[in-house]
Parts: structure tokens; C-alpha cells; sequence
């Protein structure tokens, strides 16, 4: 039997493994447009700030380790053009042109997600960048040490923006960045909790204009300015963090049906045909708590597509679960993080809330190098967790997932409030800012 497996990212590679790991018979292909495989995309800012020393230093594996590790089989830059289901072939491009058909089995479609590049004008002169794969991330270093870029403008304030912002300052650039919204970081955050953020990144030297598009790019073979509203600003490059688009067209050239926003799956990761499953962020999923269709473009997502795609494709029963989307990301000395529903989307779906806030240490008042921590937490009518936004100095990531366990087993705020947390001076308040938060939404709810 062979499984093919189109795409070399987070869900294709865990797609491929977990085949393995249950499975030592099945012939496992792998094809990617890309040279290098088995690297971190969201490790690209922190090379770029110089905190990672080299890209090479964010590729965990080569192909040669997947065949000698495991006995999976990648073929590298090459296209995969066509897929016949009736038939179970595809058609490939090699990097030289060269045309050829393989057979499956089963095939997986991890084709992810392009950058969304909004059509305006100058975004193909020389010196516009996207943040995708480590190419571009190289192709950014290189292009600032060549053209002796002093001046960078980041199109889009979502965490790679930001990530991607505060990276270009680290290098002495003078950084602008520009957010058709009213706020940073709105996938996450809500407003209160966002202008945090965006002052410690106006503190750190980094500009913010906010409400208004890019109008367009200017230059004449390479980016010179940039127009805002009425305003132009001078630049050396601009780096386009605009967001993503599922990579649909192979699924709908075999004939997989489409949701409301990408390809839809079942809870074990099958498209509309038997044999063809899709993992990763060219996949629709279930919102946990309000039950739609949405998008979830992270990498845990994508790890544990794989798993549940290649237990299944390998005889194991597996389920994919609603998703929460929780996220996190650093910036410089700040930590933000968010789960579940804010309370500006609860708003727009007229869902009554209840707004339980706190702000604490991240260790105890007498321990030194303790930093602040600021939290948000977002309960039903009926004292049900809903959602949790961070932002502080440190350790946000795992009250994230403490937060995204809660809203998962439906936990309550006065069961927070009980709950047990542990406590060390070096690491923790004696009191935990996350029962505090829940406290305060007691207040409100009795």
C-alpha cells in the first residue's frame, strides 16, 4: 500500500511519522515544492532579531534523516499539478521541468495556506517581501545587508507583523507598522488588552498607524515610500504580514468538496472522498464554543491533524477535536497570549458575557526579577469560562493551556476560583492571578 502526502509542513511530516510509528509496511511518499523541509515558519522573526544565530539552526531534519530514520521517501521541489481520484494518480513537476504520474493508496493533502498579498499597487517592485517559508526569511537578511536598508515598513499587525517588526528594529532599522484595523493583534486580543501591547512596542521605538490600509507602494524598480491615507512615508523594503489563504486547488481538481472557508474534513480528518484526507492549514474546523466552521492556520493544530489523519490511515480509530485557537507569541520582553472567545466577538455574536480581570507577579513581591501580568478572562451568563487573554513579562504560555483545559471541561469561575494552584516564591504568587481574575467575575455574576 502507498500513502502520498502532499506538503512537507508541520501536518504533512506528522502525517508521514505517525503512518510510521503504526505502521512499518506502507510505502510513505512525501512531495514539496520547497528544497527544505522540517523547519519552524514561526521561527523565521526570532532568526531575523538575531536571537536564532542562522536559519540552519531552525531545520530539524533533512530528507536523508526521514529515510534512514523512518523509511519515508521526500521528494523535493517538485509540484504536484493534478490529482486524478477516480484513478488514484497525480500528476508531478520536477524542478527541471520534468513531468511524471505516480499512484496511491491513500492520499493526504497538506498543501497549507499562500500569503494573501492585497492587489495594490507596487506590491511586485523590488524590496516587498512575504514571511512564509525560510527563503523568504533569507531573502530578507540578505536584502538588508545589499541594499543598506534603513527604513521598513511591516503591513499587518498579527503576530508575525509584530514578531517581524520587533525582529527589523533589532537590526537598526527604523520601523513602521501599518493595520487596516483599529488594534493589533485582533485575531486574539481584545482592544483593552491589545493597546498594552502596542504601547510597549511604541516604547521600544517601533511606529503603529492603526484604522488605516496601505494605499500603495512606491518606487521605481525598488520600494522607495509607501502611501497611507493621505501621508506618505519613506522605505527601504516592506514586508507584506497580511495574512493567509488556504491552498485549495489541488482538492478541488480531485474533486473534494469545500466548506465555508477551506477544504472540509470530517473528526477523522477525510475529505468528501474516502481516500483523501487533508490536514493542516488548507482544512476548515469546528469552533469549540460556538459550534461554526472556522479556520485554525497554528502549528500545534496542524501536529495534531497528522496524528489523527495518520492513525487512522495506518487501522487506529482517532478524532479530531473543535478547536479553541489558542495562541501565543513574544515580542521582545512581552508575552501575549489568548484562548477561546474574546469579548469583542462574543459581542458581535450577541452572546452574553461576563468580564472577570486581574494583574499580578509572575513570582512572589519579595522575589527579585518578578514581572507584571495583566488578565482577562471571559465567562458565560452562567459562570462557564469562555475565553482568557494575557499579557505579561512571563509564563503566560502555560496559563494559556491551563485556561484552554478549562474552557475545553467547561469549568466554572467559582471552580477556578477554588481551584489548586501550586506556589513557589522563585516562580509564583501565593495567590495565582487566574483564580483572582475569576474571583472578580464572581462579583459579578452573584
Amino acid at each position: 500500500m502507498r500513502v502520498v502526502i502532499i506538503g512537507s509542513g508541520a501536518a504533512g511530516l506528522t502525517t508521514a511519522s505517525t503512518i510510521r510509528k503504526y505502521n512499518k509496511d506502507i510505502e510513505i511518499v512525501v512531495i514539496t515544492k520547497e528544497r527544505e523541509i522540517a523547519y519552524s515558519p514561526c521561527a523565521i522573526p526570532y532568526v531575523i532579531e538575531g536571537t536564532i544565530k542562522s536559519f540552519d539552526d531552525i531545520v530539524m531534519h533533512t530528507p536523508a534523516d526521514y529515510k534512514k530514520e523512518r523509511n519515508i521517501d521526500i521528494i523535493t521541489e517538485t509540484a504536484v499539478v493534478d490529482v486524478d481520484s477516480k484513478n488514484n494518480k497525480i500528476k508531478c513537476i520536477d524542478k527541471n521541468g520534468n513531468e511524471f504520474g505516480m499512484d496511491y493508496d491513500y492520499l493526504v493533502l497538506a498543501t497549507g495556506a499562500e500569503p494573501f498579498i492585497p492587489p495594490i499597487e507596487g506590491k511586485d517592485l523590488k524590496g516587498v517581501f512575504k514571511v512564509r517559508s525560510i527563503e523568504d526569511g533569507r531573502n530578507i537578511l540578505k536584502y538588508i545587508e545589499e541594499e543598506k536598508c534603513n527604513k521598513a515598513v511591516v503591513v499587518g499587525a498579527g503576530a508575525i507583523g509584530l514578531e517581524m517588526a520587533y525582529g527589523l528594529k533589532c537590526r537598526g532599522l527604523d520601523v513602521l507598522v501599518v493595520e487596516m484595523a483599529p488594534q493589533v493583534l485582533p485575531r486574539f486580543l481584545d482592544p483593552d488588552m491589545a493597546e498594552r501591547v502596542q504601547k510597549y512596542l511604541e516604547k521600544e521605538g517601533i511606529k503603529i498607524i492603526l484604522s488605516k490600509p496601505l494605499e500603495k507602494i512606491i518606487g521605481e524598480e525598488k520600494v522607495e515610500a509607501v502611501c497611507v491615507g493621505d501621508q506618505v512615508y519613506e522605505a527601504d523594503m516592506v514586508i507584506m504580514a497580511t495574512g493567509v489563504r488556504p491552498n485549495i486547488e489541488l482538492a478541488k481538481k480531485a474533486g473534494c468538496k469545500i466548506g465555508k472557508f477551506a477544504i472540509e474534513v470530517n473528526e477523522k480528518m477525510q475529505t468528501s472522498i474516502p481516500n483523501i484526507y487533508a490536514v493542516g492549514d488548507c482544512v476548515e474546523v469546528v469552533d469549540f464554543i460556538t459550534g461554526e466552521k472556522t479556520l485554525s492556520p497554528f502549528g500545534t493544530t496542524a501536529v495534531r491533524q497528522g496524528k489523527v489523519a495518520g492513525k487512522n490511515i495506518a487501522g487506529i480509530d482517532a478524532k479530531f477535536y473543535p478547536v479553541l485557537n489558542s495562541a501565543v507569541s513574544k515580542i521582545g520582553e512581552l508575552e501575549i497570549g489568548g484562548t477561546g472567545l474574546t469579548a469583542f466577538s462574543a459581542n458581535l455574536k450577541r452572546i452574553p458575557i461576563v468580564i472577570g480581570r486581574a494583574k499580578g507577579l509572575t513570582r512572589a513581591r519579595y522575589y527579585p526579577g518578578g514581572k507584571e501580568i495583566e488578565i482577562k478572562m471571559i465567562f458565560s451568563e452562567n459562570g462557564t469560562v469562555f475565553g482568557c487573554q494575557i499579557v505579561g513579562g512571563e509564563r503566560v504560555a502555560e496559563r494559556i493551556d491551563a485556561m484552554s483545559i478549562a474552557i475545553f471541561k467547561k469549568v466554572n469561575a467559582e471552580e477556578i476560583a477554588n481551584m489548586e494552584f501550586c506556589y513557589a516564591p522563585p516562580v509564583s504568587m501565593v495567590n495565582e492571578p487566574l483564580s483572582l481574575a475569576a474571583e472578580d467575575a464572581l462579583k459579578k455574576l452573584h
